[in-house]
């Protein structure tokens, strides 16, 4: 990577490295620039002011800060520093002359994280995607840099709610850190043209695009799937020549069972078949009663495997029971889910056939619950999206939105 200039935004993340200041914090729009230029800012200051020291790059995940951090940093042209990755150990060994400093990677995905990074000492942290962190492996990693008087923080993130940890502490106070603020957008990114920034606000609707592209810490609401509930992603059911089948499955029994039969045709994953059976309105079933549902919507086709929530114990017992259908459990993280969901009918990955009225159903009702300080759907009308998101977070995967 060639990088032929920087915006008189990115020049102030250079500048820090001689400021005063312990702390930089750099928030806003998607594909910003921010990461790129505090990625090499952070790796600058730490190799011209100290030598055999740790210092800490720390992402959601490893693989994350290895994916938005390391291999950009790695593929910059003209930079003088010798660079040795030990992935055994989560280290990168920098040399410039006889310097020589080590940047440890950690994730912070979840509360269990803070003892990941007990007991080193640290010059410095770059925290990639702060506001995805918990707040107590936040506060270990800094804890870990309380011995150096001439320590810095390095904070970047997208927005979140306002309610959010660290946009209460650091961003509505920066001079309680003794910290400096940048707030960016896409046009502070020289590599940005109109036709790139047009192309990046299209992916996003709602609240996803008062964050990512206006760059604004606001609250979730109204709808959480705005464009499919207006028909976007949602095609005429006919026939086509699938190559490849799953089920998703958000079990339930006085609650709604829904599960959407998958078929993969030229590239896109089409939800062509369903089955939505609301316990309440027409009676509890048993889980031999929603297998043989299941039996029937698949018919004579082979799938691959049922993608259904790891809580519904039961029904997963009574499905490798009669050994015909392999269960795969649904990694169910939902905000996670949700943004994958929503960049994956955005880039035509997955679509929804029309005969498929629990999910459009769903589409209409399905909202943000405006009540709760932090986001979360309103768990009503939610048994098809979910079992949507299980499908997508699990069989397409891939990163939530990586282009920080």
């Amino acid at each position: 990577m060639r990088i032929k200039q920087f915006s008189k935004k990115q020049g102030r993340i250079f500048r820090f490295i001689e400021q005063p200041e312990s702390a930089l914090i750099c928030d806003g729009a998607v594909r910003s620039g921010k990461t790129v230029s505090m990625t090499l800012a952070f790796i600058m200051w730490a190799m011209s002011h100290f030598d055999r020291t740790n210092f800490a790059i720390c992402g959601k995940t490893v693989q994350s800060a290895e994916r938005n951090i390391l291999i950009p940093f790695q593929t910059i042209e003209g930079l003088p520093y010798h660079l040795d990755y030990k992935t055994s150990k989560r280290v990168l060994i920098a040399r410039c002359g006889n310097t020589e400093n080590y940047f440890y990677l950690f994730g912070g995905k979840d509360e269990r994280s803070y003892s990941l990074i007990q007991g080193i000492t640290l010059a410095g942290v770059l925290f990639d995607e702060v506001a995805l962190m918990p707040r107590s492996f936040v506060d270990q990693a800094i804890a870990r840099t309380l011995t150096y008087p001439d320590k810095k923080l390095w904070f970047n993130c997208n927005p979140d709610s306002p309610s959010h940890w660290f946009y209460q502490e650091w961003i509505l106070h920066p001079e309680a850190h003794n910290a400096v603020h940048l707030h960016f957008l896409m046009q502070d990114n020289p590599v940005m043209t109109q036709k790139t920034i047009q192309a990046a606000e299209s992916m996003f609707s709602g609240v996803f695009y008062d964050r990512y592209i206006l760059g604004k810490w606001v609250v979730a609401e109204g709808l959480i799937y705005p464009d499919q509930a207006n028909g976007q992603g949602i095609v005429e059911s006919k026939d086509r020549d699938y190559v490849s089948y799953y089920v998703s499955c958000d079990y339930g029994t006085l609650n709604p069972c829904s599960m959407g039969l998958w078929g993969l045709y030229e590239g896109v994953w089409y939800r062509f078949a369903e089955y939505y059976h609301d316990g309440r309105e027409h009676g509890q079933r048993t889980d031999e009663e929603h297998y043989a549902a299941m039996e029937q919507l698949v018919g004579n086709r082979k799938i691959n495997a049922v993608v259904i929530d790891p809580s519904a114990a039961s029904f997963i017992t009574c499905i490798r029971k009669h050994g015909k259908y392999l269960v795969r459990p649904a990694r169910n993280d939902v905000l996670d889910g949700i943004r994958r969901t929503a960049a994956a009918f955005h880039d035509g990955k997955i679509k929804i056939c029309d005969c498929c009225s629990g999910a459009l159903t769903e589409f209409k009702s399905y909202r943000w619950d405006d009540k709760k300080p932090e986001d979360k759907p309103i768990k009503e009308n939610d048994h098809a999206m979910d079992d949507i998101r299980y499908f997508v977070n699990t069989i397409l995967q891939g990163p939530v939105f990586d282009f920080t």
